[in-house]
């Protein structure tokens, strides 16, 4: 079954985060961000994203040198998941490392904004 597939890789992917995924997900996990519940690479529609608040519906993807090469692929998957009213906000592995502090206020800024 194609759900069994996708549950099955965002699994693998929760247990090989790199490296930028884990040092945010530190930030993010147990509700420590405004008490916002954040899931880790979950499953929405025919993606996996790397981080989803489903109440305030909000995604934060964390783009590393791999996302270089997917631009087109990265604007398809931005409109499918904004069509469905959420907000995605982007990091590059180097902001993450470079000043966390300041990605994590990003993500709260974001939290504050008013959902569609």
């Amino acid at each position: 079954m194609q759900t069994d597939i996708h549950r099955d890789y965002a699994r693998t992917l929760r247990k090989t985060m790199t490296r930028a995924e884990v040092y945010l997900w530190v930030r993010l996990r147990r509700r420590q961000v405004e008490g916002f519940l954040f899931h880790r690479q979950a499953e929405f529609g025919p993606y996996i994203v790397d981080f989803l608040c489903r109440e305030k519906k909000l995604i934060v993807e964390v783009d590393g040198a791999l996302h270089e090469d997917a631009v087109g692929y990265d604007a398809r998957r931005t409109v499918f998941l904004e069509g469905r009213g959420f907000r995605v906000i982007r990091f590059l592995n180097e902001e993450i490392y470079a000043d966390i502090e300041d990605v994590v206020e990003r993500i709260v800024l974001a939290l504050k904004q008013p959902t569609r």
